[in-house]
């Protein structure tokens, strides 16, 4: 295995990861703004009001889009164990 096909790996792995990752941070990280928006104009400053529609609104991104990022995963994988005769050397 050669370090162009360990840097290639490691690519694929992190731009699989970050494809993933990334509805569910852009999720949390928008329902965090509207909230902040919401606490700066109301000016309310409860600490679970920031928590709880963060918790809410990722785990319905999760359920929405889990079967989509599990497949994205599983497709990484089985390339990965499918090609290792590829990294035996």
């Amino acid at each position: 295995m050669t370090d162009t096909m360990v840097l290639h790996i490691v690519n694929q792995m992190l731009l699989v990861g970050l494809k993933v990752v990334a509805p569910v941070i852009g999720t949390a990280l928008l329902v965090g703004v509207a909230v902040s928006v919401l606490q700066a104009a109301t000016q309310v400053q409860e600490m679970t009001l920031t928590y709880v529609p963060k918790m809410i609104a990722v785990g319905v991104v999760v359920a929405l889009l889990g079967p989509w990022m599990l497949h994205s995963l599983v497709n990484w994988a089985a390339s990965l164990f499918g090609h290792l005769e590829l990294y035996a050397h």
